[in-house]
């Protein structure tokens, strides 16, 4: 049976290992943020295939997550890296919004637990 975790047998890994040890904390955490907001508009319809991929379920999970992420990494992250993620993060509620048929309560919707309501 094989196991999908890494090892240190692993070709690689301490090389990979190296490589993240260099890596800012604040990097890392704005790296997974635009990941996180990059997959919400992509499962939103935002991107030129539209419709092909969107999925309004999947994306309600991804922008809480990355609401959750920018509540809990705000002391740790700098305004200069904060105000664009938060931007970015509205935008993708207000999008989340707009593309329900049956909109959610205000507070209700994705990342508002985190953000408070968001309106137009």
């Amino acid at each position: 049976m094989s196991d999908a975790t890494p090892s240190s047998d692993s070709p690689g890994f301490d090389e990979m290992a190296r490589d993240i040890a260099e890596v800012p904390a604040v990097e890392v955490i704005v790296t997974v943020a635009v990941n996180l907001m990059s997959a919400a508009a992509v499962k939103l319809g935002l991107t030129d295939d539209g419709d092909a991929h969107k999925d309004l379920d999947e994306a309600r999970k991804l922008v809480h997550a990355l609401a959750g992420l920018l509540d809990a990494s705000t002391t740790e992250i700098s305004s200069f890296h904060a105000a664009p993620l938060r931007d970015g993060l509205k935008s993708l509620q207000l999008a989340f919004r707009e593309a329900s048929l049956v909109p959610d309560e205000p507070g209700q919707g994705p990342g508002e637990k985190y953000t408070g309501p968001v309106f137009g």
